[in-house]
C-alpha cells in the first residue's frame, strides 16, 4: 500500500501543512525532525498505540489517540491497534500511589473483546491491524526476560515519578511492575514501530521503547503523546471512576445531552481533540463565536458530528432534536432571566450551584433531590453529586417539575 500522494516529493509547504495535522493536539512529539525524516522517505510507517483491556466499554478519553491513529491512517500509515492482553494482566503502575491488582485471563479476554467491536466506531478496520502482545510476550521465557531486564537499570526505573514517591514515601513497589514498562517498550521492538501514541501519562514506557529499540539494534520510534482530556467536569480526566466520562456506547440521546452540557471554554478543547474537522474549520468557528455567534449552536455541530460518529447521522439528528424540543420547547420557562454565579477556576459542585441558584434551601436537600434523580441540567437528568460545572457556561437547572434557574456562571471571587 502506498503513502498518500501527498507527501511523496511533497513541496515544504504541502509536508509541513501535514505535519500540522499529524501533529495538531499533540502534547509532545519526540523528535518531531525523526518525524519529518521519516516522512520524507515515502514509505508508509508503523504505528502503534497499546491498549490495556481493563474496562470493557471504551469513552471518548480513549479516542483522542483513536483520532490520531485515523490521522495516521488517512495518509496511507499502516496502524496497529494493540491490544496488551499480557500487559493487562501485569497491571499499568501509570499515576498509582499503589500496586494494582492485576485482571484474570477472562476478565482481559472479554474486554479485549468489547474493545475490537468498539474501535472500528474509527477506524477503518479493512486498514487495521489488531495484535495482542501475548502473541510475543507469552512465547518468552525466564531466561528470555531476565536478557530484557539486563537493558535497563534499577535507577532509570526510579526517576519515573510514581515510582519515585512511593519509594521515598515508603509505600510498597512490586517487582513485577518494573517488569510492565519493559514488556511495553519490548512491544515495539517486536513490531518493528515507526511511531508510537500514547497519553501524557505514559511518556516514560513510550522512551522505554525507544531505548529498548536501540538496545535491539532498530532505529527509535518517534513517540507522539497526547494529552488526557478532561471529563465533562472540566477539571479531571475523563474517567468511568469519577463519573466525568462520555462513554461511545451510551445511547444517543445520552451522549448528545453530556456534550451538550460541557462548558464553552471546554468546548474548544474537545473540537480541537475529538473533532475530525479540519483546523481551519475550527479556527473558523472560534472567529464567528468572538463576532457574536452563540457558543450554544457551535456545541450543536460538536455535539452532532460526535454522535453521529458512534449512533449515525439518523440517530445524532433524532437525538438534537429530542435536546432541542426538551430545553428550548417543552420544559423550560419562556424568557427565564440568568442569575450571575460567581465560581474559581475549580468550579462550582452541582449542590452548591443549586443552592446559589436559589432552587434548594440546603446542600442537604440538593444532595437528596440529585439522588432522587430530580435534577436537570440544561433538560439532561444528572445523579453525580460530585459534578462541577465551570466557568464560561450559560445553565438551565431545573429541580422537580416545577423549578427552574438559569445561571451564568463567571470567574470572580
Amino acid at each position: 500500500m502506498a503513502i498518500s500522494d501527498e507527501l511523496v516529493d511533497s513541496p515544504a509547504g504541502q509536508l509541513a501543512e501535514q505535519l500540522a495535522e499529524l501533529e495538531r493536539g499533540a502534547h509532545e512529539v519526540l523528535l518531531s525532525a525523526d518525524l519529518t525524516r521519516k516522512l520524507r522517505r515515502g514509505v508508509p510507517l508503523r504505528v502503534k498505540a497499546g491498549f490495556d483491556p481493563t474496562a470493557p466499554d471504551l469513552h471518548l478519553g480513549h479516542t483522542v489517540l483513536l483520532n490520531k491513529m485515523r490521522q495516521f491512517q488517512s495518509f496511507g500509515h499502516e496502524i496497529i491497534f494493540l491490544i496488551g492482553d499480557f500487559t493487562g494482566r501485569i497491571g499499568d503502575p501509570t499515576g498509582r500511589n499503589q500496586t494494582r491488582p492485576p485482571l484474570t485471563a477472562e476478565e482481559v479476554q472479554a474486554n479485549a473483546r468489547t474493545y475490537e467491536a468498539q474501535v472500528f466506531k474509527i477506524l477503518d478496520p479493512e486498514r487495521t491491524r489488531v495484535d495482542f502482545n501475548s502473541r510475543w510476550l507469552g512465547a518468552m521465557g525466564a531466561a528470555d526476560f531476565v536478557r530484557l531486564a539486563a537493558h535497563y537499570t534499577v535507577a532509570r526505573m526510579l526517576e519515573r515519578d510514581d515510582f519515585a514517591k512511593r519509594y521515598k514515601g515508603g509505600q510498597p513497589i512490586a517487582i513485577h511492575e518494573f517488569l510492565y514498562p519493559l514488556a511495553q517498550g519490548y512491544d515495539s521492538v517486536a513490531l518493528k514501530a515507526d511511531v508510537e501514541l500514547g497519553g501524557t501519562d505514559q511518556k516514560f514506557n513510550l522512551l522505554v521503547g525507544r531505548q529498548l529499540q536501540s538496545a535491539y539494534g532498530q532505529e527509535p520510534q518517534v513517540v507522539l503523546t497526547m494529552p488526557l482530556l478532561e471529563g465533562t467536569d472540566g477539571v479531571n480526566k475523563m474517567s468511568k471512576s469519577l463519573g466525568n466520562y462520555i462513554g461511545i456506547a451510551e445511547p444517543p440521546g445520552e451522549m448528545f445531552g453530556k456534550l451538550m452540557s460541557i462548558s464553552d471554554e471546554l468546548m474548544w478543547r474537545y473540537y480541537e481533540l475529538l473533532s475530525f474537522r479540519p483546523l481551519a474549520d475550527i479556527t473558523a468557528l472560534r472567529r464567528s463565536a468572538s463576532e457574536g455567534r452563540n457558543p450554544r449552536d457551535i456545541k450543536l455541530e460538536l455535539a452532532s458530528e460526535i454522535t453521529a460518529r458512534f449512533h449515525g447521522a439518523e440517530a445524532a439528528a433524532a437525538a438534537q432534536r429530542e435536546f432541542l424540543a426538551r430545553v428550548s420547547e417543552r420544559m423550560l420557562p419562556a424568557d427565564l432571566p440568568p442569575k450571575v454565579v460567581p465560581v474559581d477556576t475549580a468550579g462550582m459542585r452541582l449542590p452548591n450551584l443549586l443552592k446559589a441558584a436559589g432552587l434548594v434551601a440546603s446542600t442537604s436537600e440538593a444532595n437528596r433531590k440529585i439522588e432522587e434523580g430530580a435534577v436537570r441540567i440544561d433538560g439532561v437528568r444528572t445523579m453525580d453529586r460530585a459534578l462541577a460545572l465551570q466557568a464560561g457556561a450559560d445553565h438551565v437547572l431545573q429541580v422537580g417539575s416545577r423549578r427552574f434557574a438559569r445561571v451564568k456562571l463567571t470567574f470572580g471571587a
